[in-house]
């Protein structure tokens, strides 16, 4: 009988983005047959679009993973249905892999504590298994966990929760925390999963000895293999071994022996990171990173470009490029402000094609076929997401330059009125 790997992934955040769709599939893909997968939903169970945030996780492993993933059904735990608890729990112990990501850290221990979910998932690098814990998730896998929004949204004093600790089967004593390099707040510092530098030297006196943090910047992760003994640093950027305000930074692509995670002074120079305010980074040493925001800018400088040299298609294809990229970013719970941009973005684009498409034509009809296929395809692939208002305005921008777009049983037609 084929032993199964032993496998525990911590990702910072991007967790359903773009950059860690092929992490996912390579880490399923370690197992034989078809693997079981679940997502384990409890972090963000007590929000009231749960179950939208559930299916966005199912339709990104489906469609961009390339694999089916079952929801755990396990928003809440403490109060429910004793049938619907057990299948729920039956369903991640039965399960290959195990998906939990955003939410809150402290409402998914609340809900865990007392119940077999921290064994479930110890017993998994024991006899077999993958887990994969993102962002809030995250949080909760070592022995002591911050809780980030009693903290940060409510003000109370920095102290550590007790967490799952399943980071104490691989002999790691320490606290888990994703978005390490989280740099929302431009002037002041929210570093460290909003925690910034003062809080989180508050916090670090109260550890152990013997205890550390590990930080996982966004849009990075690490992958415990301990059936190899190996860490692997994936994504984007870095993590962090910090012990006691001083830290050791490991680039992605490395790959190191779990026991420098475990000792990480051994052999080790340890460095201090200062803050520097978003304002003041220079952006032509900092290092790139893969993100809606980008794929915007570069689709608006692109379309721009195309726009100005009379390259109506070029233009075109930057306006359907933006729109893939808000496709394929959907799924990631954490771009409401940059998914808000990239949709005005589309809109602006839109109009500017709408106003492109009849400026300045010698024959209308000829000369505006190539870039109306182009306008309805876009249209035909928004409508297809259910963004009626983008499809809606598409139609309405034209309809203002005396172009019709007809809707017919024989498919899209357009006119031009006179």
């Amino acid at each position: 009988m084929t032993s199964l790997p032993r496998l525990l992934t911590i990702m910072g955040s991007g967790e359903t983005a773009p950059t860690m769709m092929k992490h996912h599939r390579e880490l399923i893909a370690r197992f034989p047959g078809t693997p079981k997968a679940v997502v384990l939903d409890t972090p963000y169970g007590f929000q009231e679009n749960a179950p939208e945030l559930a299916a966005k996780a199912v339709e990104y492993f489906r469609k961009s993973v390339g694999y089916n993933i079952e929801i755990a059904g396990l928003t809440q735990i403490l109060g429910a249905d004793t049938l619907v608890v057990e299948q729920g729990l039956s369903r991640i112990r039965q399960a290959d892999y195990v998906f939990a990501g955003p939410g809150s850290p402290t409402y998914a221990l609340r809900q865990w504590t007392g119940t077999t979910v921290p064994e479930i998932m110890r017993s998994k690098m024991r006899t077999g298994g993958a887990v994969t814990f993102a962002s809030a998730a995250a949080l909760t896998l070592g022995r002591y966990t911050v809780p980030v929004y009693e903290i940060y949204k409510v003000g109370s004093e920095p102290s550590w929760f007790e967490g799952l600790d399943v980071l104490g089967e691989l002999g790691l004593n320490v606290a888990v925390i994703p978005h390490y390099d989280n740099a929302e707040g431009g002037h002041h510092d929210t570093r460290f999963c909003y925690l910034g530098e003062r809080r989180l030297s508050m916090l670090e006196h109260h550890l152990p000895d013997d205890a550390h943090v590990i930080g996982v910047d966004e849009h990075t992760g690490v992958i415990f293999d301990l059936d190899a003994d190996t860490a692997t640093v994936i994504g984007n950027s870095t993590i962090t071994i910090r012990i006691k305000g001083k830290s050791v930074v490991h680039q992605t692509g490395v790959v190191l022996p779990i026991d420098a995670l475990r000792d990480p002074t051994r052999g080790a120079v340890n460095v201090a990171i200062d803050f520097a305010p978003q304002a003041a980074v220079d952006e032509t040493i900092a290092p790139q990173s893969l993100s809606l925001a980008a794929e915007v800018k570069d689709a608006e400088q692109a379309f721009d470009i195309a726009l100005a040299s009379g390259d109506a298609a070029g233009a075109a294809r930057a306006t359907l490029e933006l729109e893939s990229s808000i496709h394929n970013w959907s799924a990631d719970t954490l771009q409401g402000r940059e998914m808000d941009l990239a949709h005005a973005a589309l809109r602006s684009m839109i109009v500017r094609l709408g106003d492109a498409a009849v400026g300045g034509l010698i024959d209308p009809r000829i000369s505006l076929e190539p870039l109306m296929n182009v306008l309805l395809d876009l249209r035909s692939a928004v409508r297809a997401d259910k963004r009626y208002d983008l499809s809606d305005l598409i139609r309405d921008r034209l309809a203002g330059n005396n172009i019709e777009v007809r809707d017919t049983a024989e498919g899209v037609e357009w006119v031009i009125n006179s």
